[in-house]
């Protein structure tokens, strides 16, 4: 365990004395325990004062702030040797929350309804992140413990489970997850070293540090967690959240070294595997080639396409929509994944984009709707919501016929008028009560109508349930 700000640090199973763990190079402390079993829970003291969870848990059974319990990664007997994923372009997204796709909330009930989608033409589930999160309703940002399935959908065997069960019925499975910061509440790992830095700020306050002098075991940390997704729980690709909001300047950038582990591991396994990033920079380098300057990931998702679609069915012209109202930008879109390639933004406040008509239609995930474009307004209102159904069937006809990788969004086949709100539950209420009124100042640029819900109200994520 990498842990440089420690002089001392002890492992405390439960039911037993502490041990000391040595000391060696670079500040990583080790030790071997015979006879300790799955299931034990452990807990490391750092200095002889504080007690924390283990920075790479594979299991929260009592949450964020609780013990860590061992996990056996080999116990779990793996029925899927024959699948070998599906080729970037045969890719057709659904998205979903494990928590709000069905009333269990958990990844084992998710297995149901694997076989009517499959029968819709979905080839990949993209699952909303399941890092450990404080309580038991959050959208998934605000994972702290990276390695943990989220114990309330049923942890680390209830995603081998689903993930398996995807495979059987020719599913890819794309997990989200979340470099470019972590929760606020239950994040322990600056007790152990200098994941955090002041260089750089995100929306969500101090960024990771990938790129300062005392970095690499920050690095190896975010990919050993790639690496562990692959190997441990054979998930078929990753999606990379808000990669603009991470920041490397090193030789390497963290993201191609993250997609080559990733990859490393899924040849291991004898299948494909896709890296799939999240950016509203319009940059063409992500999904260059490494050795030609770019980050060397598959895709990007296209916030254009959903955005020139929006003004075009809605009519909306808040906050970001305020850029679409050319209505040659649709058709740009449509065509060549990106609207803006270097033109200026009013938004963004400058020139936004690159050149983007050369590049695969195979590069480009695109939507009507997803999590953040439904979710991320006051009403968190579906588009069946707000416009006629006849739009709808144009909206989604054009989606399809697209040279991009279409994505449904959970409840869209089928026309869902259920929000899909902000939820969370944090369990400090002064944290509670600054996410509300964050929520709240976020959405008066936009001009919406009705008040901002409360986004740790229990009934919140009752009515985003499908």
């Amino acid at each position: 365990m990498w842990a440089p700000r420690c002089q001392s640090v002890d492992l405390v199973l439960e039911g037993r004395p502490p041990l000391a763990m040595s000391r060696g190079d670079e500040g990583i402390f080790e030790m071997t325990v015979p006879r300790v079993g799955a299931g034990a829970r452990y807990q490391y003291r750092l200095d002889g004062e504080r007690h924390c969870p283990d920075p790479t848990s594979r299991w929260q059974p009592d949450g964020v702030h609780g013990p860590s319990a061992v996990v056996d990664p080999t116990a779990f007997a793996w029925t899927d040797a024959g699948f070998r994923g599906h080729a970037l372009a045969d890719l057709v997204f659904y998205e979903l929350h494990v928590g709000a796709f069905t009333p269990a909330g958990s990844f084992e009930a998710v297995i149901g309804h694997l076989e009517s989608l499959a029968d819709l033409g979905v080839t990949a589930i993209e699952i909303m992140p399941v890092a450990e999160f404080p309580g038991s309703r959050n959208w998934g940002y605000d994972g702290v413990h990276l390695f943990a399935p989220q114990s309330t959908y049923g942890g680390p065997r209830g995603l081998r489970r689903l993930v398996d069960a995807c495979h059987s019925r020719n599913l890819s499975v794309i997990l989200d997850v979340v470099y470019n910061h972590l929760g606020p509440e239950g994040n322990y790992l600056a007790e152990f070293g200098p994941f955090f830095t002041d260089r750089y700020k995100t929306p969500w306050g101090e960024a990771v540090n990938f790129d300062g002098a005392d970095a690499a075991g920050v690095r190896r940390h975010f990919v050993e967690n790639a690496r562990a997704w692959v190997r441990e729980f054979h998930v078929d690709g990753l999606r990379l959240d808000a990669i603009h909001s991470i920041f490397d300047t090193s030789p390497v950038h963290i993201l191609t070294e993250v997609a080559d582990a990733a990859r490393e591991e899924a040849r291991r396994l004898g299948r494909s595997i896709h890296i799939i990033a999240e950016s509203h920079d319009n940059d063409r380098r992500i999904v260059l080639p490494s050795a030609d300057g770019g980050l060397g990931l598959d895709a990007v998702w296209s916030d254009d396409f959903h955005h020139a679609v929006h003004v075009a069915l809605t009519g909306e012209r808040g906050g970001y929509y305020a850029d679409f109202t050319d209505p040659a930008l649709l058709p740009r879109a449509v065509a060549e994944g990106f609207a803006f390639q270097g033109q200026s933004s009013e938004y963004f406040g400058g020139p936004r984009g690159t050149p983007s008509a050369d590049l695969p239609g195979e590069h480009f995930v695109i939507f009507v709707q997803n999590h953040d474009q439904v979710g991320n307004r006051a009403q968190s209102d579906r588009l069946w919501s707000i416009v006629r159904f006849e739009a709808l069937k144009v909206a989604a006809a054009l989606m399809f016929a697209a040279p991009g990788l279409p994505l449904l969004f959970m409840g869209e086949e089928y026309g869902e008028t259920a929000p899909f709100q902000y939820f969370t539950s944090f369990l400090d209420r002064n944290l509670a009560e600054a996410v509300r009124r964050g929520r709240t100042l976020e959405f008066a640029k936009f001009a919406w109508q009705g008040q901002v819900v409360d986004p740790g109200d229990p009934a919140t994520f009752v009515r985003s349930r499908l």
